[in-house]
């Protein structure tokens, strides 16, 4: 068995799809806002980001603007943070080092889903 896909619920489709697609440059693999979700890709784990409208039940509601546990991988935190935060996207904070040696940044997407760039710490031969 292996992950295939991770859901992600917003408020206003294209502007996640401008996020997560122009922002993030996460291809999208299939729909669209005229199909009424997104699915970004390529990797072996797909994001399908789907709307949750106004007037939806309050369960539902709860399914938007929340922390997602969802990373990003990137080879620079610190790049990505800078063009990130130009091109005007919110952080909860700078970029941190953490315990296990990576360091994470936490990104809010215009719902306010709360999303996460994560550098991993080099293996130690490329140290020396």
């Amino acid at each position: 068995m292996e992950l295939s896909a991770a859901r992600l619920f917003v408020r206003d489709l294209a502007q996640a799809q401008h996020f997560y697609g122009t922002l993030l440059g996460l291809p999208l693999q299939a729909g669209g806002t005229e199909l009424g979700f997104c699915v970004f890709g390529p990797s072996s784990v797909q994001l399908v980001v789907e709307p949750v409208p106004l007037d939806a039940p309050p369960e539902e509601q709860a399914l938007v603007g929340r922390f997602s546990g969802l990373s990003f991988a990137v080879t620079s935190i610190a790049d990505e943070y800078t063009r990130l935060q130009a091109c005007g996207v919110t952080f909860t904070g700078a970029p941190e080092v953490q315990h296990w040696g990576g360091v994470l940044a936490t990104l809010k997407d215009p719902s306010g889903n709360q999303v996460q760039l994560v550098q991993r710490p080099k293996p130690a031969q490329d140290l020396a």
